[in-house]
């Protein structure tokens, strides 16, 4: 459970990274930024949620980072993750009830296409009829990233470690309440293009992923803009706005905050939402912070 809880975080390869940003400056070393307004600082750091065992040690800026900050701030709770109250809250939000499955929610050229995926991954479909589609592509996805090595032991999880055992205070933007409505809203109203659309970007992830990897550790942001966000809003302009322009809107006033005190954040977030036109950098830029790229 708490590896689907990981995975959510983070929907689809194909959706759920963006990123595009040029400032002007040199090549950088990797994913993690000061924002400074006067003497107040904070660092702002781009995560993968799930990483493979082989991709650590992590760039030496997050590290520190990591010592230059007294409190560290995450997209949501990854703490209450592992909470069973959570978990079946989760559950409920993300499947249907009674009255409605996929295979009535779906088109018949959708649901074909999907049994004929799980079938190849050797699950039947009727165990997945009642998952919402958020939910499905996620646990999908889950099997994919787990054939290629990757667990949830990502950049978030690796320093929320890190901070429970150094004491350091922790902070979210969002609840994970919040989270669990962004997947349950996913795909509403459109089920069966963003099933047919996850199907064929899922049989990229390898690929995908790779070159993902890559870019995040040097700091390529335009590389990565170039990967996944203007796909996205191509492809799918309303799961974009939802997962990651409104946030990114959202969490701009919480981190006009933390730039009004002496207290030093590390804020770390998913990739996608910091680079680009409309990231935090982009928006944090527009605002007149000083931003330098570690």
């Amino acid at each position: 459970m708490q590896e689907l809880m990981e995975s959510i975080r983070r929907p689809c390869a194909v959706f759920v990274c963006a990123f595009l940003l040029s400032l002007s400056q040199a090549q950088a070393d990797t994913s993690v930024w000061s924002v400074r307004s006067g003497d107040n600082v904070i660092y702002l750091g781009g995560t993968v949620h799930l990483l493979r065992p082989g991709d650590y040690p992590l760039p030496g800026e997050f590290e520190e980072a990591y010592q230059a900050s007294s409190e560290l701030y995450f997209e949501t709770d990854i703490g209450a993750m592992s909470d069973l109250s959570v978990q079946t809250q989760m559950l409920q939000q993300l499947t249907y009830g009674d009255d409605k499955s996929l295979s009535t929610v779906l088109s018949d050229e959708a649901y074909r296409a999907l049994s004929a995926y799980t079938a190849t991954a050797g699950l039947p479909i009727a165990m997945l009829d009642k998952f919402k589609p958020g939910l499905l592509i996620s646990t999908l996805q889950i099997l994919v990233f787990q054939s290629m090595g990757f667990t949830p032991q990502g950049v978030d999880a690796f320093f929320h470690t890190r901070a429970v055992a150094d004491g350091k205070a922790e902070g979210q933007l969002e609840t994970v309440q919040e989270q669990i409505g962004f997947i349950a809203a996913m795909g509403a109203g459109n089920e069966s293009e963003f099933i047919l659309l996850s199907l064929e970007e899922l049989a990229e992830t390898a690929d995908v992923m790779e070159d993902m990897i890559g870019a995040w550790r040097t700091g390529d942001a335009e590389g990565l803009s170039e990967l996944f966000v203007e796909d996205m809003k191509v492809e799918a302009p309303e799961l974009y706005d939802s997962l990651l322009l409104q946030r990114n809107l959202k969490w701009i006033p919480q981190i006009d905050s933390m730039l009004q005190d002496a207290d030093t954040e590390f804020v770390l977030v998913g990739a996608a939402h910091i680079v680009g036109e409309n990231g935090l950098l982009d928006l944090l830029s527009q605002k007149g912070y000083e931003i330098n790229q570690l």
